[in-house]
């Protein structure tokens, strides 16, 4: 067992999860082995509380999981909430006047639980990837008929855009306590999501706002991700790698394992415990 590990952190699609297919015996093998070793486990993805639990069994084998880029956090266990953040309803207001006027299509999901439900608006420009995520939760979805719609509390709003994104930085120098975090679309793979949160929240802070509570020193942490949204939580942990299916841009800058449909999750704990282990023997010398 590494002897300074004490929490192993995974994104999701696209790192654990591949795009076609499920998680491979290899990682869940993996997962089983870190509970033996008292290490506590924990995913951090971009979906919602609804959309993860969707692709992920009652008895997974982790232990917390970071839902929404750090909006929420569950005791997987025990299915508890734990955590829980939201926009208020006047900023939400405010922010989806401005994405109305760029005429950018976005929607705005409740609070948690229920942030699978959403308000939406499209502008009539073609988007073919907003389609996509609306029939997919067209049960779930409530047209916004006026901007008095929008007023109202959300856990995020959800920008999907098919095309550049260089005016949200209008967003930034209007607004100091959101965050926009990039992702690219689990969907066509291609579009860019944005998601507007709350200043404090993303994957890092989720961890470390765990870690607070569980006595765990992000020094102890292991983390691996694929995405840009997935940079708070690489810059967070002490061993920080990304996937060979990552951007070239963070695989520049992060430790590299093999890619998501290569296991690269087990490779890349193994490779790191094996090293720090080492270090501690060397130690004791």
């Amino acid at each position: 067992m590494a002897q300074n590990i004490k929490i192993v952190v995974t994104d999701l699609d696209g790192t654990i999860l591949p795009s076609q297919g499920s998680i491979s015996k290899t990682n869940y093998n993996t997962l089983l082995q870190l509970k033996d070793q008292g290490i506590t486990r924990v995913i951090a993805t971009g979906r919602t509380l609804y959309s993860a639990m969707a692709v992920l069994p009652e008895n997974f084998p982790i232990d917390y999981l970071i839902f929404s880029s750090g909006a929420g956090i569950m005791k997987w266990e025990t299915k508890e909430l734990i955590y829980s953040q939201q926009i208020e309803a006047g900023e939400v207001q405010d922010l989806s006047e401005i994405l109305i006027d760029h005429e950018i299509d976005f929607m705005i999901l409740d609070p948690i639980p229920l942030n699978h439900q959403f308000w939406y608006y499209q502008s009539g420009n073609k988007n073919p990837d907003f389609d996509r995520r609306l029939a997919l939760y067209k049960q779930f979805a409530t047209p916004v008929g006026q901007l008095s719609d929008t007023k109202r509390d959300a856990c995020q709003i959800l920008a999907i855009l098919p095309n550049k994104v260089d005016w949200f930085e209008e967003l930034k120098t209007k607004f100091t306590d959101i965050k926009i975090i990039r992702a690219t679309s689990p969907l066509d793979h291609e579009s860019i999501w944005m998601e507007i949160f709350p200043e404090h929240i993303s994957k890092g802070r989720g961890c470390q706002w765990l870690c607070d509570n569980l006595k765990i020193k992000a020094s102890e942490s292991f983390v691996i991700g694929n995405d840009y949204n997935d940079i708070d939580l690489l810059e967070w942990g002490k061993h920080s790698f990304v996937v060979a299916n990552a951007p070239k841009e963070l695989k520049a800058k992060y430790q590299v394992t093999e890619s998501v449909t290569d296991d690269g999750f087990s490779k890349a704990v193994n490779e790191t415990f094996q090293a720090t282990s080492q270090q501690a023997a060397n130690r004791c010398l």
